[in-house]
């Protein structure tokens, strides 16, 4: 099965539709299979206090001024919808809040996200479940009860979903990545297990490739010296497009789980085998 690879543009365009769209270019690109954007209502996810708080950014002064700043409304989500059918490219957003949850419908996503920060709350989940769209779950800052708890909206809504192994570090330290936790997700709930990476690089990617994530999710970037939270743990597009080539060559070595004597061994075989008393 052919690994899901998702370019998350999230913020990283910094409110500017134009850089969005060169980062949507890269995705298509790389040969990444969707691009991922994110979605708040500033006034819903943040208290008045968190907003006022100091911060110097390309849009102010203040924490409410950067939130504004680099979120987009209806008019950008319009372009990024019509864009990625030009492109040819899957795209969705992770929801913050019930109201960006909604505001998403208008739209016609094949997928949905949760992530991380949000797997706790459950009015969310419910509305995302009840769309009965394929959804990705990022199960980082989250104890194996709080999945589980998730999981069952899920099945009780008879949604179809996906988790996702992550640790929600920016960027992550490799010997935190525990990709031995694909695994543990995969037994523990019966379902396909994907692989969301904050890390600085490309070998764990691949490592939880080869390790069977069923879905690889990393942050694109035109710089990473770009400003911006995410950025710092981002790709950038070649880097992408390398992560990519190396992805589909890891399914292809990966193979079947059966011995195989392939042809040019049996001419091998004739060569270099001596003795055939077995």
């Amino acid at each position: 099965m052919s690994t899901f690879i998702i370019a998350e543009i999230g913020i990283n365009h910094n409110g500017d539709i134009n850089l969005a769209k060169k980062l949507i270019d890269g995705a298509v690109f790389a040969g990444a299979d969707a691009v991922k954007f994110q979605k708040r209502t500033i006034d819903k996810v943040y208290t008045p206090e968190e907003l006022d708080v100091p911060r110097q950014s390309p849009w102010g002064t203040t924490n409410r001024e950067q939130k504004y700043g680099l979120e987009f409304g209806k008019t950008e989500f319009d372009e990024i919808d019509s864009y990625c059918r030009q492109k040819g490219i899957e795209w969705y957003a992770s929801a913050w809040d019930l109201e960006s949850q909604l505001f998403l419908r208008q739209y016609d996503c094949h997928y949905n996200k949760v992530a991380s920060a949000m797997l706790t709350h459950r009015k969310l989940l419910e509305a995302i479940a009840e769309e009965k769209k394929h959804t990705f779950i990022s199960s980082g800052m989250s104890t194996l009860e709080q999945v589980e708890k998730a999981v069952e909206i899920f099945k009780k809504a008879g949604c179809s979903y996906e988790l996702m192994h992550c640790n929600s570090s920016y960027p992550m330290p490799e010997d935190q990545a525990n990709l031995r936790m694909i695994e543990v997700l995969r037994e523990r709930f019966g379902c396909d297990v994907g692989y969301s990476g904050h890390e600085v690089g490309l070998v764990v990617s691949v490592a939880a490739v080869a390790l069977g994530a069923t879905s690889l999710e990393r942050h694109i970037t035109l710089d990473r010296s770009m400003y911006g939270s995410d950025q710092a743990a981002s790709v950038e597009i070649m880097g992408f497009y390398r992560l990519v080539r190396y992805i589909r060559s890891v399914e292809k070595a990966l193979g079947v789980p059966e011995k195989i004597i392939y042809p040019v061994e049996e001419k091998v075989r004739g060569k270099l085998r001596r003795i055939d008393t077995l």
